[in-house]
């Protein structure tokens, strides 16, 4: 029995655009809440937000019921932390600050099985193989596994063409928040230089055969971006979502005090 297909990377490679939201409360059921409202990909995030590895597997066994397919974002691309996520059960990863091709051929290198990477082989006792109902998981995971690197820097834009060269790359991810900060518009990623620098960063990436990506909760950015390019996006959080509706709904009924 092979490694189960990964939809989420099927569709990119197929040119479908995948829409999705950010999941940060770091907890199953709300994720699961998420799962089921009918978006084609969710972040699973470890980087802002108050996960670890538990609180991640237990996510992912949460979304695994839903037709969403979760992709684990790492505070950091190290190896060991890929090792886990990936025996964990994540088919897709989202790696921040990505800065150079030699980073980004290391992150390849971390999510491929030996001879040709460095992941560790201890699938046998892991979740990825439903621990080792799949027979031939050594042999077929590595086609199956999605890696999205997150360029959101100016180190990162400047080396943005050398790390699109990179085989085994299958999406690049841009950051509109970091990269408005670094470029000296913090909280302004609407600036007019940050947003061409996006627009042109998502066309340069699809024209080179990846999958562009955005976070985008602006309605007219996110047209923008589609226009440019962008095949995989992000268009809300489940934080802000909550915060946003929690506000309103207490504004609504304090206004109503004499």
């Amino acid at each position: 029995m092979p490694a189960p297909v990964n939809p989420f990377k099927k569709a990119l490679k197929a040119g479908e655009m995948q829409f999705g939201c950010w999941v940060g409360l770091g907890d199953a059921f709300p994720a699961e809440m998420m799962g089921q409202a009918g978006f084609d990909w969710l972040v699973l995030d470890g980087e802002h937000g108050p996960n670890d590895l538990r609180s991640i597997l237990s996510q992912l066994q949460a979304v695994a019921s839903t037709d969403a397919h979760p992709v684990v974002r790492l505070p950091v691309g190290e190896t060991y932390m890929l090792k886990q996520v990936l025996d964990a059960g994540a088919q897709s990863v989202l790696i921040p600050m990505v800065e150079s091709a030699d980073q980004a051929r290391q992150l390849v290198r971390d999510v491929t099985f030996p001879p040709h990477g460095d992941r560790g082989v201890g699938y046998a006792l892991a979740r990825a193989s439903r621990f080792s109902v799949i027979e031939d998981y050594g042999t077929t995971a590595d086609a199956q596994i999605c890696l999205l690197v997150q360029v959101e820097n100016l180190r990162g834009m400047a080396a943005l063409d050398e790390i699109l060269a990179v085989e085994g790359v299958d999406g690049v991810f841009i950051g509109p928040a970091d990269l408005a900060a670094d470029m000296g518009h913090m909280g302004n990623a609407d600036h007019p230089d940050v947003q061409a620098a996006i627009m042109d960063a998502l066309a340069r990436i699809k024209a080179a055969g990846k999958a562009p990506g955005i976070l985008s909760m602006r309605d007219g950015m996110t047209h923008d971006a589609i226009a440019a390019g962008a095949q995989f996006v992000a268009v809300g959080a489940d934080i802000l979502l909550l915060g946003q509706a929690a506000r309103a709904l207490a504004r609504k009924w304090q206004a109503t005090k004499s």
